[in-house]
């Protein structure tokens, strides 16, 4: 792994902190087993977004619509 510094003047402890930061990331995404989903992926699932169910309109949800513009 090649890390370099693209702007400013690290003190090499603000560069430690930084691999520490960047080693212990990489330490987790390691030890996760490898059919467990990673949580980015899970986040942005379109499944997520698809399980929660829509309200049922009701007999009079024409009522409810706003349209722009309208009286």
């Amino acid at each position: 792994m090649v890390i370099k510094v693209v702007k400013g003047n690290p003190t090499p402890e603000e560069l430690a902190a930084a691999l520490a930061v960047v080693q212990a990331r990489a330490a987790v995404l390691a030890s996760a087993p490898s059919g467990a989903p990673r949580v980015a992926d899970a986040w942005a699932a379109p499944a997520r977004l698809a399980a929660r169910t829509l309200p049922q309109p009701g007999p009079r949800a024409w009522a409810r619509t706003y349209w722009p513009g309208g009286g």
